[in-house]
């Protein structure tokens, strides 16, 4: 499903199961409101609207991807055992989510920000 062309994209939060991390996220933005909503299996996500013109720039494409790591936070938090230690499964959960909204959006540059962005980090 490429949703570039309508400027939004949802994103959600991965179900674990015995074996793996399974993870929803369909999201992007730069302007807008976000707004939660429930995937078809029940994940949490968040729908954030962004301008898809946005991405024309390096710039826009780098807010873009900020946007979709804060969404990932809200899909993925951290449980309140430790505000300062991230557990291996929420960690996974958020690098799941951004990257599956990296490849919905399909757009170079935000790619380009997100491959440069792994590395870092």
């Amino acid at each position: 499903m490429n949703t570039h062309d309508n400027g939004q994209v949802p994103v959600s939060s991965p179900k674990i199961t015995i074996a793996m991390i399974v993870c929803g996220i369909v999201g992007t933005a730069f302007i807008g409101a976000a707004s939660a909503a429930t995937t078809d299996d029940g994940a949490p996500s968040i729908t954030v609207r962004y301008n898809p013109q946005s991405l024309d720039t390096q710039s826009g494409a780098r807010a873009l991807y900020s946007r979709l790591v804060q969404a990932a936070v809200e899909v993925c938090p951290q449980g309140s055992d430790s505000p300062y230690w991230i557990s291996e499964q929420v960690r996974e959960c958020r690098k799941q989510a951004v990257a599956r909204a990296v490849f919905q959006v399909n757009n170079p540059r935000l790619a380009a920000v997100y491959a440069a962005s792994s590395k870092s980090g």
